[in-house]
């Protein structure tokens, strides 16, 4: 009979590439990857892995085989769903993902919700880029996302998944103590024009919007540094060093040395939840989502 957890392994190696990026996302180490792949080959009396320069990729047999472990897997999903929503309780494992200021500025709060009032679910999270966890959810790797897009860049979704808003994450300008648009109630991005920038890192979602936005302002930014910590960001413009644009979710405490501005035409990020449709039923997501979206409040009012 086939290894449920060797198919696994199996489909990891064909969705990502390799033997490395299999062990990264499964969190194992590359020689327990290989030697599942062995027992694996051993079972099925084929080769299902071939050399492929300094890698390895599927063989015709392996590629089949991968294909048939994709469905058997989101067979068990169903089933697992099936179970729990049969008991009507949130109980098992819990994989999520999110990006970096939502597991700081939303899943403290939640997690402890959800060990108080489940204890019976282990939440595991993982802080990851949205386009990384979208890959990652459709192939069965976590269980929930926590993602978001822009007000006037929306994040688009692959086929299977269901989503539910959390919250919209406003977001204002971080200027130096003492910059001339310091005590404004609000301003307008065009005043920033002449300004030096610190940005998200490059290639970003978050930065790729920062761009379009400004440039639909009619600003060409010039963006004199990047990071991907609120806490950094702060620290750089602290020290007179840029201008930023600084949602409200994970931004506190805030530090001397900076004042934040509103802009008159409000900027946002929907801040949502995705989950694999076949696993909608699952009390586990439900509790998850009405526990993320409590912890969010703070932020609405």
């Amino acid at each position: 009979m086939l290894n449920l957890e060797r198919l696994r392994i199996l489909h990891a190696i064909g969705t990502y590439g390799s033997v490395s990026a299999a062990a990264d996302v499964l969190s194992v180490t590359t020689s327990a990857v290989s030697q599942q792949m062995t027992k694996l080959e051993r079972e099925t009396g084929q080769a299902l892995l071939a050399r492929n320069g300094r890698g390895v990729r599927l063989t015709d047999a392996g590629r089949l085989l991968s294909g048939h472990a994709e469905r058997i897997l989101s067979l068990v999903e169903l089933a697992h769903a099936d179970l729990e929503a049969h008991r009507g309780a949130a109980v098992g494992e819990l994989r999520a993902g999110a990006f970096p200021t939502a597991v700081r500025g939303l899943f403290p709060t939640a997690l402890t919700a959800l060990r108080r009032e489940h204890p019976q679910l282990r939440t595991v999270v993982h802080e990851l880029e949205p386009h990384d966890q979208l890959a990652r959810l459709v192939r069965g790797d976590i269980d929930l996302a926590v993602v978001l897009d822009w007000y006037n860049k929306p994040l688009s979704l692959p086929g299977g998944l269901a989503k539910a808003p959390l919250f919209d994450d406003i977001a204002d300008v971080a200027v130096p103590v003492g910059h001339r648009l310091d005590g404004r109630e609000r301003i307008e991005l065009d005043e920033l024009a002449d300004e030096e920038w610190i940005a998200w890192p490059d290639g970003g979602f978050c930065h790729e919007w920062l761009l379009f936005t400004l440039r639909g302002k009619g600003i060409e930014p010039r963006i004199s540094h990047h990071a991907e910590e609120h806490a950094t960001v702060l620290a750089l413009v602290a020290a007179g060093l840029g201008v930023a644009v600084m949602p409200r979710l994970g931004r506190d405490p805030m530090p001397e040395g900076v004042r934040i501005v509103p802009v008159r035409t409000t900027m946002c990020r929907h801040v949502y939840a995705v989950w694999r449709e076949d696993a909608d039923r699952r009390p586990a997501i439900r509790a998850a989502v009405d526990a993320l979206r409590r912890s969010a409040e703070r932020y609405t009012r």
